[in-house]
Order: C-alpha cells, then sequence, then structure tokens
C-alpha cells in the first residue's frame, strides 16, 4: 500500500525481460557503480608512498581512501580544499622569497591569485630574501603540490632523514643548508601517471550519468534513490577532482634534497614527519577510538597525524600533506586557535654550537584564521549539498508512509546540520550562546552526531526501496524527443 492509501505497482528485474525501451535492476546498479569507481579512481591523487612500502600496502590504502570518499565525500572535499590553498601559499611563498616576478604581473587571472594569496595568508606582508639561489625556477601550483605531497626528501651523508614540509626545505634553502631543487615541471609530471583520456572518460561518464538523470526528469520517469546518492557523491568528489587538477598523481618517488650545510643537521624528533602521534601509545579503548577518528580529523585540517607506519615510512600522512599553523589534539584546540593565529613561531638558537633547533611543526607563514574557517565552511557546506540534492528524493513513491518521513527529515537534517557545526567550530569567541560551553562545544558534537545518524538513515532506506520499485522506473529515456530522428 502506498502513502496515500492505493497500491503500489511495482516491477521485479528479474521478471522484466530487457528490451530497447527497458532496463533492469543491473543496469541501474552497473551504471552507478561505474560512475562512483571514475569519480573515486580518478578524483583520489594520494600522496607520495614510503620509501620501502610494498605496492601492495599502497594499493590497499588507496582502496580505503576510495571506501571513504563514498562513504564521507565532504571530507575528502575538504582535503582537497587544504590541499590546493597550501599549494597556492608555497607557490606564491617561494616565488616571493627568491625573486620570481609578481603573479599579478604573470598570470591569467590575477584577481584570482590575489584572493587566493589573501585567503592563504591574510595577515602577511610579502618580502623577499636575501639570499636568491641562481637556479630557482618559477614555482607554479603543481611543484606546489608536490612538495606537500611528500615531494622533497632530505638525505643527510646519503642516507635517507625525512620528508621535508615545504617550510622546512625554505628553511634550509634560506640557511643555505640545502641547494634549491632543480625539478621542472616536466620531470614532475613524469613521475606522476596521470593523464589526460583518464580524466577525459571520468569526466565523460559523469556528464553522461547527469544527461540521463535530467532527460528522466524532464520525461517524468522515475529515479531509483541509489541513483540520487550516487549524483551527490559524484558532484562532491569530482569538485575535489577538480581541485587537484594540477596535482600529480600516483607519482611513486620523491626528489632527493642533500644536507650540505656547516650547522648541525636536524636532530631526532624535530622535523614534522619524524615521530608518529603519541594518541596512538594510549592504552585502553582511547587507542582503538582513536584509530577509527584519526582519518577523520586528518581529512578535516585538524592537525599533522602521523601514524607509525608513516613515520617508520618517512612519508607524509595518507590524509595530510597540508599546510597548519599548530598541531591540533583536541577540538577545545580548534577553540582555542583564535588566540594563537597570525603569531608565527621563531625557531630558536642554540649560541654554543651555532646553529638552528627546529621546532617541530613551526609554519613560517600562519596559515591564516580565515583560511581555517574557510575550510571548515568548504566541508560544512559540502555537507549540506550532499543532503541537498538529497532531497530530489522528496516523493519517491516508498513501500510505508514512514520510511517517506523518514527520507525527508534526514536528508533536511543533512542540510542543515553541517551550518551548526560551521557555527560551533569556525567562529571566533563571541558574547551569547557562540561563546558558552553549549555553542561551541554541545552543538556541533550533537550536530555531527545528528549528521552521521542521517547519513546512516539515507543507506538503509536506499536499499530498502528496492523491495519495491515505483512503476516508470526500468523505461529508458526515449532519446528522439530531444534529438529527433535518431
Amino acid at each position: 500500500m502506498g502513502f496515500n492509501g492505493t497500491s503500489i505497482l511495482t516491477l521485479d528485474a528479474s521478471g522484466s525481460p530487457p528490451s530497447n525501451n527497458t532496463r533492469t535492476l543491473w543496469n541501474i546498479i552497473w551504471s552507478c557503480g561505474v560512475t562512483l569507481f571514475a569519480c573515486a579512481w580518478t578524483a583520489i591523487h594520494p600522496n607520495i608512498p614510503g620509501m620501502d612500502e610494498k605496492r601492495l600496502a599502497i594499493f590497499f590504502r588507496r582502496i580505503l581512501i576510495m571506501i571513504m570518499v563514498l562513504i564521507a565525500p565532504e571530507l575528502i572535499l575538504t582535503w582537497a580544499s587544504l590541499q590546493c590553498l597550501s599549494a597556492f601559499a608555497v607557490k606564491k611563498q617561494f616565488n616571493d622569497a627568491f625573486g620570481a616576478r609578481p603573479a599579478e604581473a604573470r598570470d591569467h587571472h590575477p584577481y584570482i591569485e590575489l584572493l587566493m594569496w589573501r585567503i592563504a595568508f591574510p595577515e602577511s606582508n610579502e618580502s623577499s630574501s636575501a639570499y636568491r639561489p641562481a637556479e630557482f625556477k618559477e614555482w607554479t601550483m603543481t611543484r606546489g603540490f608536490f612538495a606537500w605531497m611528500g615531494g622533497f626528501m632530505l638525505y643527510i651523508d646519503r642516507e635517507p632523514r625525512a620528508t621535508l614540509t615545504p617550510d622546512e626545505l625554505l628553511q634550509f634553502i634560506r640557511e643555505e643548508s640545502v641547494d634549491m631543487p632543480v625539478i621542472q615541471k616536466a620531470d614532475i609530471e613524469d613521475r606522476s601517471k596521470g593523464d589526460i583520456l583518464s580524466k577525459a572518460l571520468a569526466i565523460f561518464q559523469l556528464v553522461w550519468f547527469v544527461l540521463q538523470l535530467t532527460a528522466r526528469r524532464v520525461q517524468n520517469l522515475p529515479i531509483t534513490l541509489l541513483e540520487i546518492d550516487t549524483l551527490a557523491i559524484a558532484v562532491l568528489t569530482f569538485s575535489a577532482f577538480f581541485l587537484w587538477w594540477t596535482k600529480p598523481k600516483d607519482v611513486g618517488r620523491p626528489y632527493v634534497v642533500h644536507w650540505k650545510g656547516k650547522a648541525l643537521p636536524p636532530g631526532k624528533s624535530t622535523l614534522t614527519y619524524d615521530e608518529p602521534d603519541s594518541r596512538f601509545s594510549r592504552a585502553g579503548c582511547s587507542h582503538y577510538l582513536f584509530y577509527l577518528i584519526y582519518p577523520c580529523m586528518s581529512a578535516m585540517g585538524m592537525g599533522t597525524i602521523m601514524s607509525r607506519h608513516a613515520a617508520q615510512s618517512r612519508r607524509v600522512p595518507s590524509l595530510g600533506g597540508y599546510r597548519v599553523s599548530r598541531n591540533i589534539t583536541t577540538v577545545s584546540d580548534i577553540m582555542r586557535r583564535d588566540d594563537m593565529a597570525g603569531q608565527p613561531t621563531a625557531a630558536p638558537v642554540d649560541r654554543e654550537t651555532d646553529s638552528i633547533s627546529y621546532s617541530r611543526r613551526t609554519t613560517m607563514l600562519p596559515f591564516g584564521l580565515f583560511s581555517e574557517r574557510m575550510t571548515f565552511g568548504i566541508g560544512s557546506y559540502s555537507g549540506a549539498l550532499l543532503g541537498g540534492i538529497h532531497c530530489l528524493g522528496w516523493n519517491f513513491l516508498f513501500q510505508r508512509h514512514a520510511e517517506l518521513i523518514l527520507w525527508r527529515v534526514a536528508s533536511i537534517v543533512m542540510a542543515c546540520a553541517p551550518m551548526y557545526v560551521m557555527t560551533g567550530l569556525g567562529s571566533r569567541r563571541r558574547q551569547g550562546i557562540h561563546g558558552s560551553f553549549v555553542g561551541r562545544y554541545f552543538i556541533p558534537i550533537f550536530a555531527s552526531f545528528l549528521y552521521i545518524s542521517a547519513r546512516i538513515i539515507i543507506f538503509v532506506l536506499m536499499m530498502l526501496s528496492f523491495r519495491s520499485l515505483p512503476p516508470g522506473v526500468y523505461d529508458t529515456v526515449d532519446w528522439t524527443i530531444f534529438v529527433p530522428h535518431l
């Protein structure tokens, strides 16, 4: 019985023989599966793996990231936006430090360049360094991405020491402890395994999928909930794909940077990617809980979280590779970050050895409070977009009226809850509710719980919908209406 008291006619895929004017349930699942795989596999641009990691370990890590894309595409979009902003900031920083021409004079989009610079460094002034390497070549977004994804490995006495962050690399270059890496864009692309053909095929698959859904809407043909969910995930995944457009893909090895400075080399546990996060060593249930939540924390930009395997392999965290002003350990750190924004930390100097004690997780230029809020904003709005697209199933013919109400409520919660998370985590300390415990802690945590619960409800209802699909769902689009004589 339908929600209006009438019977709902259903079609069974097994009893519906395929023809030129119909499709089967397997056709629907295959179309959605191919679209999701094309989007996820093409969009993911992993960081550079460890030097001694096996191919099987690299493959399974990519599969896990793909699963995360399908479960929480909004987190992947947040991660991509973090890396994009960080890559631009490094590009600008190196070009300004070593005498490249101003971006406004050399790029085709000066206003976009200026806007991204203000976003990345809202409180910083452009400055130049006294030391200018003769071999310096203008840095591009590709080089910026390459640096943040673990592209530069420091060698000391011909032995690998650690992967350098761009800030550490820039500091060592200024001190003449290492040479400026002379690596051309063609060399980076040669290390990358991305190609235009695979990107074009993925884009074609997504465009074809969207055209089919649009045509079905125009011809008043029903759309399954699986197709709506696929569309939502594909839109967010491809947004991340375009943010990573210039990021090298599947690079297998870093560029070697040799230590040549007279000062003592950085000691143990002084560089960003030296040691695993201490929270992995906790005893009790908190140890296992942290293993579950740290990928989400890392993708959301909540600090450089090194796992034991990443530290042993001397690589960037799988979901890391972006600029942070300081390491974040708890939600309260995010709240206290307002007090730290715009305050770069200087590295102390050892007067006896005249060498610099390199402070771990020191950022030479603050990432900027506005950038952090923008990151929270991107994550929140992408979550709201995910919920908004699921509202396309508002009038779907469920088998029970309660299921219809649940779908509507879950879609609204997914569209609205991220705004409350953004309000609590991304705002400065203000008077009233936003400055209280309720506004700064309870509301974001409770809104996150509601969002995750709504996502689970959406998935369950999507699976239950295959028990009884509405009539016409197996009918195919009549393309002759749009293209006569086809």
